[in-house]
Protein backbone atom coordinates (compact mmCIF):
# COMPACT_ATOMS: atom_id res chain seq x y z
CA UNK A 1 0.00 0.00 0.00
CA UNK A 2 1.41 3.44 -0.55
CA UNK A 3 1.85 6.01 1.71
CA UNK A 4 -1.28 7.85 0.06
CA UNK A 5 -4.02 5.25 0.48
CA UNK A 6 -2.36 4.64 4.07
CA UNK A 7 -3.53 8.34 4.47
CA UNK A 8 -7.06 7.35 3.21
CA UNK A 9 -7.10 4.76 5.99
CA UNK A 10 -6.08 7.26 9.26
CA UNK A 11 -8.53 9.51 10.77
CA UNK A 12 -8.73 10.98 14.11
CA UNK A 13 -11.74 12.26 16.52
CA UNK A 14 -11.67 15.83 17.42
CA UNK A 15 -14.63 15.26 20.23
CA UNK A 16 -11.92 13.09 21.33
CA UNK A 17 -9.85 14.31 24.87
CA UNK A 18 -7.50 11.26 23.68
CA UNK A 19 -4.23 12.77 23.14
CA UNK A 20 -4.10 13.18 19.16
CA UNK A 21 -0.61 11.17 18.61
CA UNK A 22 -2.62 8.13 20.57
CA UNK A 23 -5.04 8.59 18.02
CA UNK A 24 -2.20 8.39 15.35
CA UNK A 25 -0.76 4.99 16.66
CA UNK A 26 -4.53 3.63 17.12
CA UNK A 27 -5.64 4.46 13.83
CA UNK A 28 -2.40 2.40 12.36
CA UNK A 29 -2.45 -0.36 15.09
CA UNK A 30 -6.21 -0.89 13.79
CA UNK A 31 -5.26 -0.66 9.80
CA UNK A 32 -2.63 -3.34 10.69
CA UNK A 33 -5.10 -5.45 12.42
CA UNK A 34 -7.64 -5.44 8.94
CA UNK A 35 -5.32 -6.02 6.84
CA UNK A 36 -5.11 -2.59 4.84
CA UNK A 37 -1.29 -2.14 6.06
CA UNK A 38 1.04 -5.13 5.58
CA UNK A 39 4.91 -5.49 6.27
CA UNK A 40 7.44 -3.64 4.86
CA UNK A 41 4.59 -0.56 3.88
CA UNK A 42 6.58 2.79 4.50
CA UNK A 43 4.67 5.02 5.90
CA UNK A 44 3.49 8.75 4.76
CA UNK A 45 6.50 11.21 5.78
CA UNK A 46 6.17 13.55 9.00
CA UNK A 47 5.04 16.39 6.24
CA UNK A 48 2.52 14.28 5.33
CA UNK A 49 0.93 13.12 8.61
CA UNK A 50 0.73 16.49 9.52
CA UNK A 51 -1.01 17.83 6.63
CA UNK A 52 -3.42 15.36 5.92
CA UNK A 53 -4.72 14.81 9.31
CA UNK A 54 -3.94 18.40 10.90
CA UNK A 55 -1.51 18.01 13.09
CA UNK A 56 1.36 19.57 14.65
CA UNK A 57 4.73 17.95 13.35
CA UNK A 58 5.36 16.88 17.20
CA UNK A 59 2.31 15.12 17.15
CA UNK A 60 3.36 12.77 14.12
CA UNK A 61 6.90 12.46 15.21
CA UNK A 62 5.65 11.57 18.70
CA UNK A 63 3.18 8.96 17.48
CA UNK A 64 6.00 7.48 14.85
CA UNK A 65 8.27 7.35 18.10
CA UNK A 66 5.51 5.21 20.31
CA UNK A 67 4.88 3.18 17.40
CA UNK A 68 8.79 2.00 17.36
CA UNK A 69 8.81 1.87 20.75
CA UNK A 70 6.16 -0.94 20.19
CA UNK A 71 8.19 -2.81 17.84
CA UNK A 72 5.94 -1.94 14.63
CA UNK A 73 7.88 0.77 12.82
CA UNK A 74 11.36 0.72 11.61
CA UNK A 75 13.12 3.42 10.19
CA UNK A 76 15.91 4.36 7.47
CA UNK A 77 17.64 7.47 7.88
CA UNK A 78 17.04 10.16 5.04
CA UNK A 79 14.27 7.48 3.71
CA UNK A 80 11.66 7.59 6.57
CA UNK A 81 9.55 4.50 8.35
CA UNK A 82 8.10 1.39 7.91
CA UNK A 83 6.38 -1.04 8.87
CA UNK A 84 8.20 -3.71 10.47
CA UNK A 85 6.26 -5.99 12.70
CA UNK A 86 2.28 -6.78 12.43
CA UNK A 87 1.83 -9.57 14.59
CA UNK A 88 0.21 -7.28 17.22
CA UNK A 89 -0.46 -7.86 20.29
CA UNK A 90 -4.41 -8.47 21.15
CA UNK A 91 -4.78 -5.19 23.42
CA UNK A 92 -7.40 -3.51 25.32
CA UNK A 93 -9.23 -1.16 23.61
CA UNK A 94 -11.31 1.41 26.23
CA UNK A 95 -13.99 3.92 25.28
CA UNK A 96 -13.46 6.60 28.90
CA UNK A 97 -16.35 8.52 28.78
CA UNK A 98 -16.05 11.75 31.91
CA UNK A 99 -19.13 13.93 32.80
CA UNK A 100 -16.45 16.41 33.12
CA UNK A 101 -12.64 17.02 33.79
CA UNK A 102 -11.35 18.86 36.84
CA UNK A 103 -8.42 18.37 39.11
CA UNK A 104 -10.23 15.01 40.74
CA UNK A 105 -11.35 13.88 37.40
CA UNK A 106 -7.76 14.25 36.27
CA UNK A 107 -6.48 12.04 39.24
CA UNK A 108 -8.85 9.34 38.30
CA UNK A 109 -7.60 9.43 34.93
CA UNK A 110 -3.92 9.41 35.43
CA UNK A 111 -4.51 6.39 38.02
CA UNK A 112 -6.66 4.32 36.03
CA UNK A 113 -4.10 5.00 32.88
CA UNK A 114 -1.15 3.90 34.48
CA UNK A 115 -2.64 0.70 36.40
CA UNK A 116 -4.20 -0.42 32.14
CA UNK A 117 -0.66 0.34 31.69
CA UNK A 118 0.86 1.60 28.01
CA UNK A 119 -0.23 -1.15 25.80
CA UNK A 120 -3.93 -0.14 26.32
CA UNK A 121 -5.65 2.14 24.47
CA UNK A 122 -7.80 4.70 25.65
CA UNK A 123 -10.17 6.76 24.09
CA UNK A 124 -11.61 9.20 26.41
CA UNK A 125 -14.22 11.61 25.83
CA UNK A 126 -15.79 14.31 28.74
CA UNK A 127 -19.85 15.20 27.64
CA UNK A 128 -19.16 18.39 30.26
CA UNK A 129 -22.50 16.90 32.14
CA UNK A 130 -24.89 17.29 29.18
CA UNK A 131 -27.05 14.33 28.38
CA UNK A 132 -27.45 14.63 25.06
CA UNK A 133 -23.88 15.29 24.38
CA UNK A 134 -23.70 12.06 26.49
CA UNK A 135 -26.01 10.12 24.11
CA UNK A 136 -24.65 11.41 20.61
CA UNK A 137 -21.04 10.54 22.00
CA UNK A 138 -22.44 6.94 22.64
CA UNK A 139 -24.71 6.66 19.26
CA UNK A 140 -21.38 7.98 16.97
CA UNK A 141 -18.58 5.37 18.51
CA UNK A 142 -17.19 3.95 15.26
CA UNK A 143 -14.05 1.39 16.96
CA UNK A 144 -15.42 -1.84 18.73
CA UNK A 145 -14.01 -1.84 22.30
CA UNK A 146 -13.03 -4.09 24.96
CA UNK A 147 -14.35 -1.83 27.78
CA UNK A 148 -16.88 1.39 28.18
CA UNK A 149 -15.93 2.91 31.68
CA UNK A 150 -18.50 5.44 32.15
CA UNK A 151 -19.23 8.50 34.76
CA UNK A 152 -22.76 9.01 34.80
CA UNK A 153 -23.62 12.44 36.07
CA UNK A 154 -25.75 15.02 34.28
CA UNK A 155 -27.51 18.74 35.47
CA UNK A 156 -30.82 17.70 34.11
CA UNK A 157 -32.26 15.20 30.96
CA UNK A 158 -30.36 11.95 32.31
CA UNK A 159 -33.52 10.30 33.50
CA UNK A 160 -33.38 7.85 30.85
CA UNK A 161 -29.61 7.53 30.57
CA UNK A 162 -30.03 3.89 31.95
CA UNK A 163 -31.79 2.80 28.90
CA UNK A 164 -28.87 4.37 27.00
CA UNK A 165 -26.26 2.44 28.61
CA UNK A 166 -28.69 -0.85 28.49
CA UNK A 167 -27.82 -1.03 25.02
CA UNK A 168 -23.93 -1.77 25.71
CA UNK A 169 -22.70 -4.74 26.18
CA UNK A 170 -22.86 -5.67 29.99
CA UNK A 171 -19.56 -7.66 30.07
CA UNK A 172 -17.72 -4.64 28.89
CA UNK A 173 -19.65 -1.92 30.85
CA UNK A 174 -17.54 -0.43 33.97
CA UNK A 175 -19.88 2.07 35.83
CA UNK A 176 -17.48 4.72 37.76
CA UNK A 177 -18.32 6.80 40.50
CA UNK A 178 -21.61 6.56 41.11
CA UNK A 179 -24.22 3.72 39.88
CA UNK A 180 -27.30 4.49 38.11
CA UNK A 181 -30.56 3.01 38.90
CA UNK A 182 -32.28 0.99 36.33
CA UNK A 183 -28.87 -0.18 34.68
CA UNK A 184 -29.18 -3.32 34.74
CA UNK A 185 -27.37 -7.01 33.73
CA UNK A 186 -24.07 -8.41 35.28
CA UNK A 187 -21.42 -5.29 35.04
CA UNK A 188 -18.89 -3.86 37.08
CA UNK A 189 -18.97 -0.99 39.11
CA UNK A 190 -15.98 1.45 41.36
CA UNK A 191 -18.62 3.52 42.94
CA UNK A 192 -19.28 6.17 45.84
CA UNK A 193 -22.10 5.72 48.33
CA UNK A 194 -22.73 9.33 48.54
CA UNK A 195 -25.44 9.40 51.36
CA UNK A 196 -23.46 7.07 53.79
CA UNK A 197 -20.66 8.92 52.68
CA UNK A 198 -21.04 12.33 53.95
CA UNK A 199 -23.11 10.68 56.83
CA UNK A 200 -20.15 9.41 57.97
CA UNK A 201 -17.79 11.97 57.55
CA UNK A 202 -20.10 14.16 59.55
CA UNK A 203 -20.13 11.62 62.19
CA UNK A 204 -16.58 11.27 62.95
CA UNK A 205 -16.24 15.09 63.67
CA UNK A 206 -19.92 15.63 65.48
CA UNK A 207 -18.29 16.48 68.68
CA UNK A 208 -16.11 19.16 67.12
CA UNK A 209 -19.57 20.51 65.47
CA UNK A 210 -20.97 20.90 69.00
CA UNK A 211 -19.75 24.38 69.03
CA UNK A 212 -21.45 25.45 66.22
CA UNK A 213 -25.42 26.57 66.15
CA UNK A 214 -26.59 25.71 62.62
CA UNK A 215 -24.86 23.51 59.68
CA UNK A 216 -25.37 24.92 56.53
CA UNK A 217 -24.84 22.14 52.89
CA UNK A 218 -24.19 24.51 50.11
CA UNK A 219 -25.81 22.03 47.13
CA UNK A 220 -26.14 24.41 43.96
CA UNK A 221 -29.52 23.79 42.40
CA UNK A 222 -29.27 23.01 38.71
CA UNK A 223 -26.30 20.53 39.49
CA UNK A 224 -24.82 17.33 38.71
CA UNK A 225 -23.94 16.52 42.37
CA UNK A 226 -26.22 13.44 43.84
CA UNK A 227 -29.18 13.93 45.77
CA UNK A 228 -28.32 11.37 48.21
CA UNK A 229 -25.61 13.93 49.62
CA UNK A 230 -28.74 16.04 50.80
CA UNK A 231 -30.40 12.88 52.43
CA UNK A 232 -27.02 11.92 53.86
CA UNK A 233 -26.64 15.43 55.12
CA UNK A 234 -30.25 15.91 56.61
CA UNK A 235 -30.17 12.08 57.86
CA UNK A 236 -26.90 13.14 60.53
CA UNK A 237 -28.52 16.48 61.31
CA UNK A 238 -31.72 14.76 62.67
CA UNK A 239 -30.34 11.84 64.35
CA UNK A 240 -27.56 14.13 65.77
CA UNK A 241 -29.94 16.63 67.14
CA UNK A 242 -28.37 19.79 64.75
CA UNK A 243 -29.93 22.62 63.19
CA UNK A 244 -29.71 22.39 59.80
CA UNK A 245 -30.46 24.36 56.31
CA UNK A 246 -29.77 23.06 52.58
CA UNK A 247 -28.34 26.48 50.86
CA UNK A 248 -28.43 26.94 46.97
CA UNK A 249 -25.71 29.38 47.67
CA UNK A 250 -23.43 31.55 49.55
CA UNK A 251 -24.70 34.69 50.35
CA UNK A 252 -23.47 37.14 52.69
CA UNK A 253 -26.09 37.95 54.58
CA UNK A 254 -26.19 34.21 55.66
CA UNK A 255 -22.99 33.74 56.90
CA UNK A 256 -23.24 34.50 60.82
CA UNK A 257 -21.27 33.20 63.73
CA UNK A 258 -21.93 29.56 64.98
CA UNK A 259 -22.58 28.29 61.72
CA UNK A 260 -20.62 25.67 60.13
CA UNK A 261 -20.95 25.13 56.18
CA UNK A 262 -20.22 22.15 53.80
CA UNK A 263 -19.49 23.29 50.38
CA UNK A 264 -19.73 21.43 47.39
CA UNK A 265 -17.88 23.54 44.47
CA UNK A 266 -14.73 25.27 44.33
CA UNK A 267 -16.08 28.79 43.46
CA UNK A 268 -18.22 28.68 46.13
CA UNK A 269 -15.34 28.41 48.96
CA UNK A 270 -14.13 31.16 47.45
CA UNK A 271 -17.14 33.23 47.72
CA UNK A 272 -18.01 31.67 51.65
CA UNK A 273 -13.96 33.00 52.72
CA UNK A 274 -14.71 35.96 51.38
CA UNK A 275 -17.77 36.40 52.97
CA UNK A 276 -16.34 35.30 56.12
CA UNK A 277 -13.45 37.69 56.03
CA UNK A 278 -15.75 40.54 54.85
CA UNK A 279 -17.87 39.44 58.24
CA UNK A 280 -14.78 40.00 60.06
CA UNK A 281 -15.45 36.02 61.65
CA UNK A 282 -12.45 33.93 62.15
CA UNK A 283 -12.62 30.78 60.42
CA UNK A 284 -12.36 27.42 62.65
CA UNK A 285 -13.91 29.58 65.96
CA UNK A 286 -17.13 31.51 64.60
CA UNK A 287 -17.81 30.05 61.71
CA UNK A 288 -16.72 26.60 60.72
CA UNK A 289 -16.23 25.23 56.75
CA UNK A 290 -15.48 21.48 55.33
CA UNK A 291 -15.25 21.32 51.58
CA UNK A 292 -15.46 18.47 49.46
CA UNK A 293 -12.67 17.25 47.97
CA UNK A 294 -8.97 17.45 48.68
CA UNK A 295 -6.30 19.03 47.30
CA UNK A 296 -3.12 19.94 48.29
CA UNK A 297 -4.18 24.02 48.08
CA UNK A 298 -6.38 23.23 51.05
CA UNK A 299 -4.04 22.14 53.40
CA UNK A 300 -2.87 25.41 53.67
CA UNK A 301 -5.58 27.83 53.22
CA UNK A 302 -6.50 29.73 56.75
CA UNK A 303 -4.07 27.03 58.68
CA UNK A 304 -5.68 24.28 56.67
CA UNK A 305 -9.56 23.64 55.89
CA UNK A 306 -11.24 20.37 56.93
CA UNK A 307 -12.18 18.28 53.79
CA UNK A 308 -14.42 15.32 52.86
CA UNK A 309 -13.47 13.45 50.25
CA UNK A 310 -13.35 9.95 48.35
CA UNK A 311 -9.98 8.25 47.01
CA UNK A 312 -10.23 9.19 43.47
CA UNK A 313 -6.46 7.97 43.03
CA UNK A 314 -8.02 4.18 44.47
CA UNK A 315 -11.53 5.00 42.00
CA UNK A 316 -9.30 5.21 38.85
CA UNK A 317 -6.73 1.69 39.62
CA UNK A 318 -9.65 0.19 41.26
CA UNK A 319 -11.50 0.60 37.71
CA UNK A 320 -8.35 -0.41 36.08
CA UNK A 321 -8.16 -3.52 37.84
CA UNK A 322 -11.87 -4.89 37.39
CA UNK A 323 -10.77 -4.50 33.79
CA UNK A 324 -7.18 -6.37 33.96
CA UNK A 325 -9.22 -9.44 36.01
CA UNK A 326 -12.26 -9.50 33.93
CA UNK A 327 -14.43 -8.34 36.86
CA UNK A 328 -18.10 -7.65 37.01
CA UNK A 329 -17.59 -7.04 41.09
CA UNK A 330 -19.04 -3.63 42.35
CA UNK A 331 -16.68 -1.90 44.51
CA UNK A 332 -17.37 0.74 46.67
CA UNK A 333 -14.18 3.21 47.25
CA UNK A 334 -13.17 4.19 50.77
CA UNK A 335 -14.53 7.84 52.02
CA UNK A 336 -12.65 9.99 54.28
CA UNK A 337 -12.72 13.11 56.85
CA UNK A 338 -9.34 15.48 56.94
CA UNK A 339 -9.54 17.66 59.90
CA UNK A 340 -8.09 20.70 59.92
CA UNK A 341 -8.41 24.02 61.81
CA UNK A 342 -11.15 25.60 59.89
CA UNK A 343 -13.50 23.74 62.33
Amino acid sequence: MSPDQILSCLSIDPYAATPKYQQVTSAIQAAIEKGQIRKGDVLPSLNELTYSLDISRDTAEKAYKALKQMGVLGSVPGKGYYIENTQLQQNLKVFLLFNKLSAHKKIIYDAFVEALGPETHVDFYIYNNDYALFKKMLARRKEEYTHYVIIPHFVEGGEQAHEVINLLPKEKLVLLDKKLPGVTGHFAAVYENFEQDIYGALAQVAEELRKYRVLKLVFPHHSYFPAEIVTGFERFCRQYHFAYQVLPRVQVAEIQEGDVFINLVEGDLVALLQGILAEGLEVGRQVGVISYNETPLKRFILNGITTISTDFQKMGALAAQLILQHSRQHLEVPFSIIKRASI
